[in-house]
């Protein structure tokens, strides 16, 4: 029997072997663990630094890992900058030729002031940019000779005819459909007091001062041959016939003292609009009558047509609620503004032309006008858009909108939602046919259904000095023409140089801008392509730019029209114009003479664009400038 002290003993022998055993097994499997986590870390390491080194070398080698060596190029040391300086303008015998040699603005103004005309580039075939040339074509804008010196009131191209208001309001005509005999612009309609035209494709409507609308043949044969009225005399009881046949234009139940202050025309049909802001509508053409809704009348036809006259005037009874101040006629559509800036539209839709954005195959026109969403095209801008003017030509129609800015609803804080509060933004916008870039978008697009905006014509501003604040740039008019346009801004103007200011002080006028078709040199480039966005073109005069303003043939200066201004010894007012119709361009300058007695003589020419004023204008295949004048009775 063992004791019973021994146990203890050899348990705690046994114990301590177990524990020596356990203890060494573990020092002993430490270090090759840590080896082999070292070595693992130390791998993973090695492949991720290889890794974004290869993508690093990929990356700079432009996706290769293959570069390709090439010689290295001899470090070369930058060329001086040269400073050239503007050439000392030599001083002129008078203050007026240092300005002429200083600005190129200020010899067209002086020009356009010293000796108005007509200036006219485009198509010639039908003998309307210059009668007496055979030339098919003026490529770069020529000098009518017959209105040298001539002021006009109003001026209008077609390919085939042109007519004019003389400064004392007869109608000249020329052209082709005028005659083939003609090499000059004839008197036709005289005594009337004409102060505008509009023209179709076979009649010109003339408007008088008192509001008589008067339409007659483009035909020289048919004014001839057809039934002329009688009119009175200064013998009473004596009345005189008419040298030329023509129908008057009155619209049915006019108020007191209400009469037609405008007109405007498409191919076949004619808008009238009333001082009291009431529309009428009636038939322009006398070889054919109106077919796609231009009357603005549900059901109105040739065999729907009350009895009268085939070209009567017809009210649009819905816009009666409507004070429209504005009104402008496409080819086969019409547009009409309100005082309120709305706007509506009615008549053929095929190309998109009336700007609400229905083009359907199964509904190609509206006869009944139609309310623009001018609106939609603001949504989500914090602007209240109102359109302040309208104009249309061809299957084309534009649209100039002030935009003011207003408070957003949902500004975070009160400083956001102030901020530019009542800043106006001016924009142009455009819809309907512009595959001849006639829209000036930047794109050429056979059916622009809703407005795009014209971004060269937008959104732009200019420091006013007078009012010591920047102000934005509106258009003054845009004059469409069959398939291209010019744009004349409302940019700021000057004309107050003098004798008694400086040498250095000199004159400018309105920027105009040219585009869409080119195929007959219309656009006055002096080039055939087409032109996609609003551009500037060369001064027309260019023998005087280089002999009078002593620069030289490689020099490049723009265009622009005269600002409405008082000038010369007979107090004589004056603006530029310009005025796009068939493939023709024009410019006409437009003056005011008021000498000591009270009669007031306003005067304008047109060469494409003029106003002492000067007017310009855009024809089916050509453009058109002139001075346009017209004498006011002051009691």
């Amino acid at each position: 029997m063992i004791p019973s002290k021994t146990i203890p003993r050899a348990v705690s022998i046994q114990r301590s072997a177990v524990q020596s055993r356990c203890f060494y097994s573990f020092r002993a499997s430490t270090p090759y663990a840590l080896r082999r986590q070292q070595h693992f870390v130390r791998s993973v390491a090695l492949v991720a630094a290889a890794g974004l080194s290869a993508s690093a070398f990929t990356y700079y080698n432009g996706g290769s890992l293959i570069r390709d060596v090439h010689a290295d190029e001899p470090e070369q040391k930058p060329a001086p900058v040269e400073l050239v300086f503007e050439e000392k303008v030599v001083p002129g015998a008078s203050k007026n030729e240092t300005r002429d040699r200083i600005s190129s603005q200020h010899l067209q103004v002086r020009k356009s002031w010293e000796n108005p005309g007509v200036w006219c580039w485009g198509a010639n075939d039908g003998k309307v940019a210059a009668p007496d040339t055979s030339d098919g074509i003026v490529r770069n804008p020529r000098w009518m000779a017959y209105f040298d010196g001539k002021l006009l009131r109003d001026l209008k191209l077609t390919r085939d005819f042109g007519a004019a208001i003389s400064e004392d309001g007869d109608l000249l005509q020329w052209g082709s459909s005028y005659s083939n005999d003609e090499t000059a612009p004839v008197k036709t309609l005289t005594g009337k007091n004409l102060t505008s035209l509009a023209i179709s494709k076979d009649r010109i409507l003339a408007l008088a001062r008192d509001g008589q609308v008067y339409s007659l043949s483009v035909s020289q044969d048919e004014q001839h041959l057809g039934p002329k009225p009688k009119s009175a005399s200064w013998i009473p009881g004596f009345p005189s016939t008419s040298a030329v046949s023509y129908r008057t234009i009155t619209p049915q139940d006019l108020g007191w003292n209400e009469k037609i202050i405008e007109i405007s025309s498409g191919l076949e049909h004619a808008l009238i609009l009333t001082s009291k802001g009431r529309v009428f509508s009636s038939a322009s053409a006398s070889s054919d009558f109106p077919s796609k809704g231009e009357f603005g009348i549900p059901g109105l036809t040739w065999f729907t047509r009350p009895a009268g006259p085939y070209d009567q005037a017809h009210e649009i009874h819905a816009l009666g609620g409507f004070k429209v101040s504005k009104i402008a006629c496409g080819d086969h559509h019409s547009v009409a503004l309100d005082r309120q800036g709305r706007v509506f539209t009615w008549g053929d839709n095929q190309r998109g032309q009336l700007g609400i954005g229905d083009t359907s195959k199964e509904v190609t026109f509206y006869d009944t006008p139609a309310l623009v969403p001018i609106a939609k095209l603001y949504q989500g801008t914090m602007q209240r858009p109102k359109v302040t003017s309208v104009s249309a030509g061809g299957n084309t129609t534009f649209f100039t909108v002030d935009a003011e800015r207003i408070a957003a609803p949902d500004a975070s804080d009160r400083r956001t939602a102030m901020q530019g509060l009542g800043r106006v933004t001016a924009d142009t916008w455009a819809c309907g046919h512009g595959i001849w870039g006639q829209l000036g978008n930047g794109r050429w697009t056979h059916v622009q259904a809703l407005p795009c905006k014209i971004a060269p014509l937008s959104g732009l501003f200019e420091y006013d000095e007078a009012r010591r604040r920047a102000i934005p740039i509106r258009l003054r008019e845009v004059s469409v023409g069959a398939n291209h346009c010019a744009a004349v801004m409302d940019n700021v103007t000057y004309v107050g140089a003098t004798d008694s200011t400086s040498d250095q002080d000199t004159n400018w006028g309105a920027d105009v801008l040219f585009f869409g078709n080119n195929e007959f040199y219309q656009l006055g480039t002096g080039k055939r392509n087409n032109v996609v966005t609003p551009t500037y073109i060369q001064p027309l005069d260019r023998v005087a730019e280089i002999r009078e303003g002593k620069r030289g043939k490689e020099e490049e200066h723009r265009f622009h029209a005269t600002p409405r201004s008082t000038v010369g010894l007979l107090k004589c007012r004056s603006k530029e114009n310009i005025t796009t119709h068939d493939n023709v361009s024009r410019l006409h300058s437009y003056a005011s003479r008021k000498p000591r007695n009270p009669i007031k003589i306003r005067k304008t020419r047109d060469a494409g664009v003029s106003e002492q004023t000067t007017e310009n204008g855009c024809g089916a295949v050509h453009t058109y400038a002139w001075g346009v004048g017209e004498v006011l009775l002051e009691m």
